[in-house]
């Protein structure tokens, strides 16, 4: 039988020879992806990746652009969400009847909701009888611009020609578009990807509206972590848009027009500011000229500005506190650099130690050891990366336990990492999981694209894919503590809590304070 003291030699050893193992096989995949990968700037600034895996006759894809709810204008909230939505409503070539025609009808309801909006939003002297005419007018211009729509028609012919997993997402940093087709559909892919791109109709723009307002209030509104975490984010940010809804607020969204989607549309959607990754059974030589008449077609023009506004360092300790009826909750944050910071990888080795499964500290004590809650973790970069975010930790509290329990042994376990080293094995360990976990991520056509696309777009050079496990194999013990001991203090915390209130007995329903 082997002492504790070999059985723990042994379990370091291997895991060295693991991490060996696996920069020796990255430096190859580096090379092997060097010679697949083709990258191509068009004249208008969009950039092309290719990646060939013959492997089976599909490919996948990533249209990435470097825009989202953060660079959403002030007063006009939701509107990168917005625009997401109308990339599914077709052209003018497909999604309608005659688009000449149709031109003319959504002008009309352009006309109608400036008229209706200007007498709706007056402060003083509003007019009902005036206000019920307009709001009349504007619904029946709709529904005139409404008979040239063929309804989901560039979703459906994606679908009828073999896309599978056709998708957006609109985060605070990016919006992504991507679908896996098979390889003989390239050239439909790149008309209909290219054209939403290029030639965008804002087709049943306000119907579109009504249904971000509904997604907000299910995901928000009548979700009570999610109102606790929007009330966090706007507590721990005075000055950046990361303070902001994700969503949008909703008087913003309710009143955000086509017109104004278009504008964020020219503004954002030009070929400077997008990425677009293909990966499977194609060839570049092959394909790239038909790639390059297609998405020549984007318009050019510089890249947009970056946001100047810096959020000023935190200095005192802020809270949020929502007593009602509900599920108790804690969650806290802590400010962190962005992704560039030369201590990224740090955060991720301490997000993975405190947090990734059943052996991490947190489940460990919370909720192994102690049983006071039903999950515990730590997640960062949240809500964000491209700017400086949070580190961020929350706790569930079991039946009988409180925030305040989950908060007080949250901090207890951050208080080891200033205090004492993580082992060798959990270091080690962190190590060989990020080799894992990007190899894991690459496996597949669509998460090759995926990271890709980021990569290139973040970078400026999608080897740095590759380049980050050299940032991962730097992590000390000493950065560790360093990093904790630097963010993890009082007044860089913001924290909020959902505190179960009993029913009330007097007819009067708890509420927020």
């Amino acid at each position: 039988m082997q002492s504790k003291t070999t059985s723990r030699f042994w379990s370091v050893f291997l895991g060295l020879l693991l991490a060996l193992a696996g920069h020796l096989a990255f430096a190859q995949d580096l090379k092997s992806f060097e010679q697949k990968i083709t990258t191509r700037v068009l004249p208008n600034g969009l950039t092309i990746i290719i990646c060939e895996r013959p492997e089976a006759p599909v490919f996948s894809y990533n249209t990435f652009i470097d825009a989202g709810a953060v660079n959403d204008p002030s007063g006009e909230s939701g509107l990168a969400h917005m625009f997401e939505h109308l990339a599914f409503k077709g052209t003018t070539e497909i999604g309608t009847t005659d688009y000449a025609d149709e031109k003319v009808a959504l002008a009309k309801v352009e006309e109608a909701n400036s008229a209706y909006e200007a007498e709706y939003l007056k402060p003083v002297g509003r007019d009902p009888q005036k206000l019920a005419e307009l709001h009349k007018a504007f619904v029946e211009a709709q529904a005139a611009a409404e008979k040239y729509v063929i309804p989901n028609q560039f979703t459906e012919v994606a679908q009828s020609n073999g896309a599978a997993g056709l998708n957006a997402s609109t985060g605070l940093d990016e919006t992504q578009y991507f679908w896996s087709m098979p390889e003989n559909r390239l050239q439909l892919w790149a008309w209909l990807e290219s054209g939403r791109l290029a030639d965008v109709v804002p087709r049943e723009f306000y119907k579109e509206r009504d249904v971000v307002l509904e997604e907000r209030r299910m995901r928000t509104d009548s979700n009570p972590i999610g109102r606790l975490v929007e009330q966090l984010l706007a507590t721990a940010y005075v000055a950046h848009n990361y303070g902001r809804s994700n969503v949008g607020w909703p008087s913003e969204v309710s009143q955000i027009t086509a017109t104004e989607a278009m504008a964020f549309h020219r503004k954002y959607y030009v070929g400077s500011n997008i990425v677009v990754a293909v990966v499977g059974d194609v060839k570049a030589s092959e394909v790239l000229p038909m790639l390059e008449t297609y998405f020549d077609k984007v318009p050019g023009g510089p890249k947009p500005e970056d946001m100047t506004t810096v959020e000023p360092k935190q200095f005192a300790e802020k809270s949020v506190l929502i007593r009602e009826q509900t599920q108790p909750f804690y969650i806290e944050g802590y400010h962190r650099p962005s992704y560039r910071d030369k201590d990224d990888a740090v955060f991720d080795a301490i997000q993975d130690i405190m947090s990734n499964g059943r052996v991490s500290r947190l489940y460990r004590s919370l909720v192994r050891d102690q049983q006071i809650a039903a999950d515990a973790e730590g997640f960062s970069p949240f809500p964000g990366d491209k700017y400086p975010s949070l580190f961020s930790f929350y706790a569930v509290p079991v039946p009988g336990h409180t925030p305040a329990q989950m908060r007080d042994a949250i901090h207890k376990e951050i208080d080891k990492l200033k205090t004492t080293d993580v082992t060798d094995a959990e270091l080690a360990m962190y190590k060989t999981r990020a080799r894992a976990d990007l190899l894991r991520g690459l496996a597949d056509n669509q998460g090759l694209a995926n990271a890709l696309a980021e990569y290139q777009t973040r970078y400026g050079d999608w080897r740095e894919l590759f380049q980050q496990l050299d940032r991962v194999d730097k992590v000390t013990k000493a950065d560790i503590r360093r990093v904790a001991n630097q963010v993890f203090v009082a007044s860089n915390r913001s924290s909020a809590e959902i505190d179960t209130e009993a029913p009330a007995t007097n007819g009067k329903a708890g509420g927020a304070q």
